[in-house]
């Protein structure tokens, strides 16, 4: 069990070096908020953090910056796509 842990660790990190790629790119996100809520939103990816990232998003009758993990990229919570191809899929079938 104890061999799982670093594939995990190592699936994580490369998500947060394609979204490093990423900042300053414009993206779609598409978030799961829970009991059947989904927000879809166009953004640019400002920053990313060692644990999240930061979108900084174009419609103005949103928050103007929205932040997640990159578990949930990997946990389908949210999902990236730019230029209508979905980025945290394709990283996923990459590592599986």
């Amino acid at each position: 069990m104890a061999k799982a842990l670093p594939r995990c660790n190592n699936v994580l990190k490369i998500i947060k070096d394609n979204m490093d790629s990423l900042v300053g790119q414009p993206v779609t996100i598409k978030a799961n908020r829970g009991r059947k809520k989904v927000l879809e939103v166009e953004g640019i990816v400002e920053q990313t953090y060692p644990k999240v990232f930061v979108v900084k998003l174009q419609e103005d009758n949103l928050a103007t910056r929205l932040s997640y993990t990159y578990t949930d990229i990997l946990t389908k919570t949210v999902e990236i796509s730019v230029n209508g191809k979905n980025v945290g899929q394709q990283l996923l079938k990459a590592n599986a």
